[in-house]
């Protein structure tokens, strides 16, 4: 059993076929999908999504790159919707220093307000870190939350460690997947197993097979493939493990979610 612990089911990419990819990650074991809302105008679809689908979770939350269409009324909601529908986590939040183009005081502000409603929900967080963990464990430490994942990770091993430290699980994917990935490869083999999550980010993000190609949450276990290649451990350690590790970074996993038929 695998869970992706990051993959935005709801995307328009999905929209002719989102059954087929869906019932395509179950076949493959892959019993639970966390769908994170990237702004308020997807609240609605992630919801949808997680009602509709076997073994879809939600998340809830203001993505980095879309604070520039957000408004006060904005945080307002994403507080009535956690409170309403009961999600697995805030997210996906965070700060992106990648883009040229941003508003860095605007995107701190929403990360913080987030924070502290992450905080208040007692959730953990789903983050965005692109170019910007330093800033983000800032904030982190300024605003203590229960834990949550770093998707898609690709720091130093000091900062992993910090991560590690305010009870926060690495994410990895498909980045993990090219060869040419050096230091992510070498910090998948040699963090403590009890650190790491698995995520497709799909339908972006795909692993070196799929290079071009919509990424699909059903790539999952040849990725958890890749990292017991990498550790030098069989697949079945990598499931147990990585599940267990989600399992334990969002606790509002029901055993409902763990079990579903093909």
């Amino acid at each position: 059993m695998l869970i992706d612990t990051h993959c935005h089911l709801d995307a328009a990419e999905f929209d002719a076929d989102r059954e087929a990819v869906a019932q395509a990650a179950r076949q493959s074991n892959v019993s639970v999908i966390v769908v994170p809302a990237v702004e308020r105008a997807n609240f609605g679809a992630v919801a949808s999504v997680c009602r509709e689908h076997t073994g879809c979770v939600a998340a809830y939350g203001i993505h980095p790159m879309y604070v520039a269409k957000a408004c006060e009324e904005d945080i307002q909601a994403l507080r009535e919707t956690i409170a309403r529908e009961q999600p697995v986590a805030v997210g996906e939040i965070g700060l992106d220093r990648f883009v040229a183009e941003r508003d860095d005081a605007q995107q701190l502000y929403y990360f913080v307000e987030q924070l502290k409603i992450a905080q208040i929900a007692d959730l953990p967080v789903l983050l965005h870190v692109r170019r910007a963990i330093d800033p983000i464990l800032q904030q982190l430490r300024r605003v203590r939350v229960c834990g949550g994942i770093a998707h898609a990770f690709n720091g130093s091993q000091q900062q992993a460690e910090e991560f590690i430290k305010l009870g926060f699980k690495l994410g990895f994917g498909g980045a993990m997947t090219f060869p040419r990935a050096q230091r992510i490869r070498k910090l998948a083999a040699t963090l403590p197993l009890d650190s790491i999550v698995l995520e497709t980010d799909a339908p972006d993000m795909p692993p070196e097979w799929k290079v071009g190609a919509r990424n699909t949450p059903d790539q999952l276990p040849r990725i958890a493939q890749t990292l017991a290649l990498l550790r030098g451990v069989p697949l079945s350690v990598i499931a147990e493990a990585t599940t267990a590790n989600a399992v334990t970074v969002l606790p509002r996993l029901s055993p409902a979610d763990l079990m579903f038929t093909p």
